[in-house]
């Protein structure tokens, strides 16, 4: 436990001042945002600012989890080194991405199957080794097994878990990626959903089988390392809000969108939580949704359009409303949904305890 809060209070810390400095680096090269001609007007003045702030979410995030396990003696699990891997892997490809935005100065980067070739990569190498490395209870990071709240009887088999757990992992990082429209949307998020993994992790392994076999124990392998990472998650998130905030001085761009997307389907997918992330990233899957409807519609009606825009939070800004008005209220259906999934959560234990 005093890791999980040193990790936290850590990235936080690390975060919050490494930001700024990287805004430096950054607006001296020249190394700034491109705004869509046809989004919302009132982007046009975000021109400029600079991106690739993701960076520093995820080298927060790296250093508190690695201080935090030298200063307690504890060694690194598993689970939480191929999840710090997999988000690595995805904000390499984000920052490719934001590179060649940069140096063409236009706001298309790689073009979109070669993202999702990308992210598809990363994501069966995460699977694939995450089947491996057993401990001495023979359990692996990822379970080849479906998962709702725990792992269910249904087998998928190796292939079968390959492929499911990249299109987790695809949906997942995309999903935060297109909400990353707005001053601090992704990033405020994203600290509810990492929270609500801190719970969980702490819970599972307060329950966990390796401590006393029940009826309602977990069988998850590294659970409290797990939440240990979603802290320095939800501290990076935190430290980097307090300048990407409306004003925002700083975009996270594609390299944090892809590393956060995956760091949050990582953790679901290691903490055996798998459908329920559809629940805590209740507001992912809404605008992921929106963009689905709108691009489905188009091509079926021959150019009508269900949305004024998408991503769903342009469709706002077009109808006038404000941008933080708007991010206040996305942020209060994000903390809804991540009630919702730990009340499912908590529930689901209750039932298998009667």
């Amino acid at each position: 436990m005093k890791g999980i809060l040193l990790a936290g209070a850590l990235s936080v810390l690390l975060s919050a001042l490494l930001t700024p400095a990287l805004i430096r680096v950054l607006a001296a090269r020249g190394y700034g945002q491109m705004i869509r001609d046809d989004g919302p007007k009132t982007h046009h003045s975000k021109r400029g600012t600079p991106t690739m702030g993701g960076i520093v979410l995820i080298l927060a995030t790296a250093l508190s989890y690695a201080i935090s396990h030298l200063v307690t003696g504890e060694k690194p699990s598993a689970s939480a080194l191929l999840v710090i891997g997999l988000i690595a892997g995805l904000g390499a490809v984000g920052f490719l991405d934001d590179w060649l935005k940069v140096v063409r100065q236009q706001s298309l980067g790689l073009r979109a199957r070669e993202k999702l070739a990308g992210q598809a990569l990363v994501s069966g190498l995460f699977a694939f080794l995450g089947l491996h490395y057993r401990d001495s209870f023979h359990l692996s990071p990822i379970s080849s097994h479906l998962s709702t709240v725990r792992d269910t009887s249904l087998a998928l088999g190796t292939v079968g878990t390959i492929i499911w757990v990249i299109f987790l992992i695809l949906g997942t990082s995309n999903g935060v990626n297109l909400t990353d429209g707005l001053d601090g949307l992704a990033t405020g998020a994203s600290i509810m959903t990492f929270i609500a993994f801190v719970v969980m992790g702490v819970w599972e392994f307060k329950q966990s089988c390796g401590l006393q076999v029940s009826s309602q124990c977990y069988v998850v392998r590294d659970p409290l390392d797990m939440a240990l990472l979603a802290a320095a998650l939800a501290g990076s998130c935190a430290g980097f809000l307090w300048w990407n905030a409306s004003p925002a001085k700083i975009f996270m761009g594609d390299v944090g969108s892809l590393a956060l997307g995956g760091a949050i389907a990582g953790i679901a997918i290691t903490l055996r939580t798998e459908l329920l992330l559809a629940v805590l990233g209740g507001l992912f899957v809404i605008i992921t949704l929106s963009v689905i409807i709108q691009t489905t519609y188009f091509k079926l009606s021959g150019g009508k359009r269900v949305f004024r825009m998408a991503p769903l939070q342009h469709h706002f800004e077009l109808l006038g409303w404000g941008e933080v008005t708007i991010v206040i209220r996305f942020w209060i259906i994000a903390g809804l949904s991540v009630a919702a999934g730990l009340g499912l959560f908590y529930g689901q234990w209750v039932v298998f305890s009667q």
